[in-house]
């Protein structure tokens, strides 16, 4: 067994058959809500910490503008210049995308857990303590979480983009968060990454949009409630 399988595979699979076994009538559509909702609450303090760098470098970035036209042309300058900037503000650029490197490996596991739920060779891979269910009901209601399902695949896609949007802090000013290369790339990437993902999930299992529904809007409350926090302190 790998290091992948060891550190996301497994612990994903095994936690998703608990839930699937502990729901009422083995409702997998509600036991992938509940192991969305666990592992937003394990991931908290790292998306807290990534919430509060991203509003930090949203307060220097009008600063970071004034360094870019002041030392227009001299790069070295310009990055020297910048690293006091991001010193002095006691911030780490690389913290914001923190809970994004440890979101990748966690998708690809659950892609991979949705996707292999049903194939009784992967019960090999459960603990001692978690028994194999006897059988599988892959429905959600009246959707087959096992294929494609083109409304969930779309809704994942809307709130997918409610989520970038919520969760990126306000630009100091209108002039600040359009005049720069960084902000209309940051701003094409809103809309590029909801389409993506509504054009991948049209042919994946209907398992893995729920997933990112679910974690969508609870990255919106998340969000919400940690700049809110961030606020009042």
């Amino acid at each position: 067994m790998n290091i992948f399988q060891t550190l996301f595979y497994q612990p994903l699979l095994n936690a998703l058959v608990l839930l699937y076994q502990m729901v009422p009538g083995g409702n997998l559509g509600l036991a992938i809500i509940l192991l969305t909702a666990a592992i937003k609450i394990l991931l908290y303090p790292l998306n807290q910490k990534t919430l509060k760098m991203q509003k930090a470098l949203a307060e220097i970035e009008p600063r970071l503008k004034e360094v870019r036209e002041k030392f227009k042309g001299d790069q070295e300058k310009i990055a020297k210049e910048t690293m006091a900037l991001y010193s002095e503000a006691k911030v780490n650029p690389l913290l914001s995308f923190a809970s994004l490197f440890i979101q990748i490996p966690i998708l690809f596991a659950l892609y991979q857990v949705f996707s292999k739920f049903s194939v009784s060779q992967e019960m090999a891979f459960l603990y001692s303590f978690v028994h194999a269910p006897s059988q599988i009901n892959s429905y959600f209601f009246t959707l087959n979480l096992a294929l494609p399902n083109t409304i969930l695949a779309f809704l994942a896609g809307i709130f997918f983009f409610l989520q970038v949007k919520f969760s990126q802090p306000a630009p100091q000013t209108q002039k600040t968060s359009g005049s720069t290369f960084m902000g209309t790339f940051q701003k094409q990437m809103n809309y590029f990454f909801p389409i993506l993902s509504f054009i991948i999930l049209l042919k994946v299992p209907a398992a893995i949009a729920l997933y990112l529904i679910t974690n969508s809007i609870l990255s919106i409350v998340e969000a919400k409630y940690v700049m809110r926090r961030i606020k009042a302190s």
